[in-house]
């Protein structure tokens, strides 16, 4: 039995409030475990993974061409152009970043699956935008991706974070749930604080389906991952704010593990329902199927 066991989000807690240190100290102290790594070597990991976050968001706005199906690219550099009307500033780069490390994705540059490759750029977006804007540090940085890490490992273990299996509330939902927690921990947020805001972004990404157009990772996923960062940058500052989830993490956890299970397997990354099954999504997917057989 590991010293810093953890299965639950409650368990998490626990092991945090016993030695009285952060969330990302529980993770980051499991992963030492688990791994068998010094420290020094498992921040060096993350720190890599941090390296990469920018070089996906450094290419996905450098290369302003259309993916191979000419459906997404480009977006991310014209919303960073574009004068931000509504949004703050934090959450309109949050916004940019999404995009262009989605679209990075989509034209198979290198990546973070985290947790997954189509909900990519949700986490990275949140974290690298608030650090910038909050001036926090690469040391604080790795401390929050530890700790984002550890409750998307909760969930995972719990639930699912396949859109194969839950729908996009377990992939895109547990990514923005992961990046509200990450951004309140770079805010200097409590404990409490941290597990608030994952739970009050996961509870309002319940039931969303996963319903990619021609069955590629684009229509309508790389927006998508835009307007969740936003949404995790929105549950963030509820939870630093005081704001309280009425339902507890874990439970929220067991409500999309059981969404998950009833819903469709048309909604569940088949293409075969939701926006997939448009006139507009069925006319790209034979136009696609045309074009790779012309080829």
């Amino acid at each position: 039995m590991y010293q810093y066991e953890y299965k639950t989000l409650h368990d998490m807690m626990s092991q945090a409030d016993k030695r009285n240190i952060s969330l990302w100290e529980v993770a980051m102290h499991h992963e030492m475990e688990t791994s068998e790594q010094a420290e020094q070597d498992v921040r060096r990991m993350m720190a890599s993974r941090l390296d990469v976050f920018h070089e996906s968001i450094e290419a996905g706005l450098g290369d302003k061409e259309k993916s191979v199906s000419g459906l997404v690219g480009g977006d991310a550099y014209r919303l960073l152009g574009a004068k931000a009307k509504l949004l703050g500033g934090l959450a309109h780069k949050a916004a940019v970043y999404a995009l262009a490390i989605s679209e990075a994705n989509a034209k198979m540059f290198k990546i973070v699956a985290c947790p997954t490759a189509g909900s990519c750029g949700i986490l990275p977006a949140v974290m690298i935008a608030a650090a910038e804007e909050l001036g926090t540090d690469t040391e604080a940085s790795i401390n929050a991706l530890f700790m984002a890490a550890g409750i998307g490992a909760v969930v995972a273990r719990n639930a699912s974070v396949a859109g194969a299996v839950g729908g996009c509330q377990a992939e895109c939902g547990t990514a923005a749930a992961m990046a509200a927690a990450a951004a309140v921990e770079l805010a200097g947020g409590t404990n409490d604080e941290i597990i608030q805001g994952f739970s009050l972004c996961m509870k309002n990404t319940l039931g969303l389906a996963c319903d990619p157009v021609a069955g590629l990772v684009e229509v309508p996923c790389v927006k998508r991952n835009a307007c969740l960062a936003v949404m995790a940058v929105a549950a963030a500052e509820m939870a630093l704010a005081g704001i309280k989830s009425v339902i507890p993490p874990d439970e929220i956890i067991e409500a999309m593990a059981s969404i998950g299970h009833m819903m469709p397997v048309a909604l569940k990354e088949t293409s075969e329902g939701g926006l997939a099954r448009t006139a507009t999504g069925k006319a790209i997917a034979e136009r696609l199927e045309k074009s790779m057989q012309n080829e």
